[in-house]
């Protein structure tokens, strides 16, 4: 073989064709196996077989199935027993988000006059945005089928005042803790530099039975 000839092989039915091509073969596969990659399979017995096992209810693409909550509902939801922690939301200093997880209450009707309150100390860094920007998120879910949750923007407003300290201290405490446990938790917390933090909704985002 001169150098000039290109080095050819046999493939398994026999026909001579260029080494490159093998390879390219080897490394891509071949067409039934290109379609295999990239979906080109799902359709016949394949995608028959996919969409009949997905629910009736929605079809293929359609996404999840938010529903919007009652009204009155993420009050309850948040309001619960046993005591769901919340998921904040912050601002550091740079810009970036933070999330922590809160022990959290509710003063009064939060579509009112009241707000969800819970506690941190001033030298965190839930604290210190606080203290920065007041601009807060909280998230509440239900991780059990068929799943709800609930998002809450607002604006959050501080104290120091000793009294409240020492009565959200033991009320959030016992709420999480059991009410055996309230006066003790109450009063290791209601110490500084912990503070009392009141966040009045502005936006409410509340969705339930997402995955039916």
């Amino acid at each position: 073989r001169s150098d000039a000839e290109p080095m050819m092989a046999k493939t398994r039915h026999g026909e001579r064709v260029g080494v490159e091509s093998v390879v390219a073969t080897t490394l891509t596969g071949g067409p039934e196996e290109r379609r295999r990659r990239h979906g080109a399979s799902l359709h016949g017995t394949e995608h028959d077989a996919v969409t009949a096992s997905r629910p009736r209810s929605w079809s293929y693409g359609e996404g999840m199935g938010y529903q919007d909550a009652p009204p009155g509902w993420w009050q309850t939801f948040v309001g619960a027993a046993p005591a769901r922690t919340a998921k904040l939301a912050v601002v550091r200093a740079d810009g970036s988000p933070h999330v922590a997880p809160v022990w959290v209450d509710l003063d009064g009707d939060p579509d009112g006059d009241g707000a969800v309150v819970f506690m941190t100390a001033a030298d965190t860094i839930k604290g210190k945005a606080l203290l920065r920007d007041p601009r807060v998120s909280l998230c509440w879910d239900d991780e059990v089928p068929p799943f709800s949750f609930v998002t809450l923007a607002g604006t959050a407003t501080l104290s120091t005042d000793p009294d409240e300290l020492l009565h959200w201290a033991t009320r959030i405490g016992g709420r999480y803790m059991g009410p055996d446990q309230a006066e003790a938790y109450g009063r290791r917390n209601a110490v500084p530099p912990e503070m009392v933090v009141r966040v009045r909704p502005t936006r409410v985002v509340a969705k339930v039975d997402v995955a039916g």
